[in-house]
Parts: structure tokens; C-alpha cells; sequence
């Protein structure tokens, strides 16, 4: 009978570590889970607003454009003055 005892209890000492374990596995990975899900509800807005943002400077891509042609203006008008004497 005191095999059987001494054999019950180092099953008995391993279950408990191996529950211990799980639960300490399980209280790391909820909030993991849960920041992710937060995260996950976030997406939609975020994403809209980054549609958003790129329909909003979709107009300086010709800002490029602008500049050369105000530069060219800009060109003119010194030479224009030049010729004038100012």
C-alpha cells in the first residue's frame, strides 16, 4: 500500500504544475486575444480614414506641375523686367 501512495502522489504533484501551467498560459494569451480583437473592430475606421486621407491629397500629386509652371511664370516675368531696365 505505500507504493501506491507514493505513486498517487507524484501523479497528484504533476497534475497540479500541469494545471498551474495552463492557467498561466491561459491569463498570458487572454489579453493578447483581447487587445487583438480591439484592435481587429479598429481596422474598418482606420482603414476609412486612410481612404480619406488619399482622396484628400490626391490634388498635390499636380503640385509638382505647379511649381514648374510658376517657375517658368516666374522666368518670364525676371526676364520681362530685365528688358525693361528694372
Amino acid at each position: 500500500m505505500l507504493v501506491l501512495a507514493e505513486s498517487n502522489t507524484g501523479w497528484t504533484i504533476g497534475y497540479t504544475i500541469g494545471i498551474i501551467v495552463v492557467i498561466a498560459v491561459v491569463a498570458l494569451v487572454v489579453p493578447i486575444l483581447l487587445l487583438a480583437r480591439s484592435i481587429g473592430n479598429r481596422a474598418a475606421d482606420i482603414n476609412a480614414s486612410l481612404e480619406q486621407s488619399v482622396h484628400n491629397t490626391a490634388a498635390l500629386s499636380g503640385l509638382r506641375t505647379t511649381i514648374e509652371s510658376a517657375g517658368a511664370i516666374t522666368a518670364g516675368l525676371a526676364r520681362g523686367r530685365a528688358r525693361l531696365g528694372g
